[in-house]
């Protein structure tokens, strides 16, 4: 594979020119999963530069590459790494764990106070979470700010998310808590437990997809019944 060089800065007001080329991605990667939140305006994503919560990856020729940003909730209590995205033709050469780091890097800067969580579907992605200080965690314990959870109604994946109280889906929920000194033996022993049992937890998930799917396409099977 040939060697690319990528630079990964805090992007700014002139990174806005990538902004429909990153939202036009992330929904083609949303689709192509079949789960995730499956758009993000171009303005939203401008905004996230103005305010200095987003990272961006260039190539040494000013190639877009890679895209993540930063959303607060619960004023400032909950702080999710969001939208994380890399150009198709750029995903072998581990940016994606590059740009974690940076965008959780910006993250603690700026909230240094608060928990730092994330929902998703990817094993890689659960991965990389572990090994910046993620646990897996249930849904309870992340924030109740309506309008982090008004943001999966653009998810395919909504009803399944609504039928289960907002307790369950088919995404796995990871918590960072910078002051988490209790049990941190056994947070490091989950942690690396993680880490061993990889494969096993991402067979566990399409386990998860497979069943929550197919339970929702028999509900809708009876509803037509009586239609």
């Amino acid at each position: 594979m040939e060697e690319i060089s990528f630079k990964i800065i805090v992007a700014d007001s002139s990174h806005k020119k990538y902004s429909e080329q990153i939202t036009q991605e992330m929904e083609n990667s949303a689709k192509a999963r079949g789960t995730g939140i499956a758009k993000r305006s171009p303005a939203y994503i401008e905004t996230k530069m103005d305010e200095g919560k987003a990272v961006i990856a260039l190539t040494s020729d000013g190639t877009w590459a890679g895209f993540c940003y930063i959303e607060a909730w619960g004023h400032g209590k909950f702080v999710a790494n969001s939208g994380l995205i890399v150009s198709p033709q750029f995903r072998k050469y581990g940016l994606a764990r590059k740009i974690k780091q940076e965008i959780f890097k910006l993250s603690r800067k700026k909230y240094p106070d608060s928990k730092i969580f994330g929902l998703t579907t990817g094993a890689a992605v659960m991965k990389i979470n572990s090994e910046l200080g993620y646990i897996p965690v249930s849904y309870a314990d992340l924030t109740d700010d309506q309008d982090f959870w008004k943001g999966c109604q653009s998810c395919v994946n909504y009803e399944i998310l609504m039928s289960k109280n907002r307790q369950n889906c088919l995404c796995t929920a990871m918590l960072y808590d910078p002051h988490a000194k209790k049990n941190h033996t056994e947070e490091l022993a989950l942690r690396d437990d993680f880490k061993k049992e990889i494969k096993l937890f991402d067979r566990w998930v399409r386990l998860k997809k497979f069943i929550m799917l197919k339970l929702t396409k028999s509900k809708d099977t009876v509803k037509s019944l009586f239609l």
